[in-house]
């Protein structure tokens, strides 16, 4: 009997912890009007550094919201990025622009608002 729950938790035990792992950190963005709608079709860059999000250079990840208005980045550091999120003549300037420090190996989620 011990031998069989000593077993049944060392298994348990190793699946939970092989599961953090499999989960790479990863961020999921939704972009709105001001309306609250949901934008398809939406340019998203995310930068590392606040200067290169200044002279638009060098983004480490771009991506199009699809029909639901969300766009999604894996394999990310577990980092603050910078955000420019474009459609039109509508963007994200003045809000919205940098996320908060990303949880390592989870699905972070953010909704910018595109004006």
């Amino acid at each position: 009997m011990k031998t069989t729950f000593r077993f049944i938790a060392a298994i348990s035990f190793l699946l939970v912890a092989l599961s953090f792992q499999l989960i790479k950190t990863q961020l999921t963005i939704t972009i709105r009007n001001d309306l609250g709608n949901t934008e398809q079709g939406t340019t998203v860059q995310l930068f590392e550094t606040e200067d290169d999000y200044k002279a638009e250079t060098n983004p480490v990840a771009e991506g199009k919201t699809d029909a639901k208005g969300v766009v999604k980045f894996k394999e990310l550091k577990a980092i603050t990025y910078y955000v420019i999120a474009r459609k039109d003549d509508k963007d994200n300037t003045g809000g919205g622009e940098q996320t908060g420090k990303l949880e390592a190996n989870r699905i972070n989620k953010v909704t910018i608002v595109i004006q």
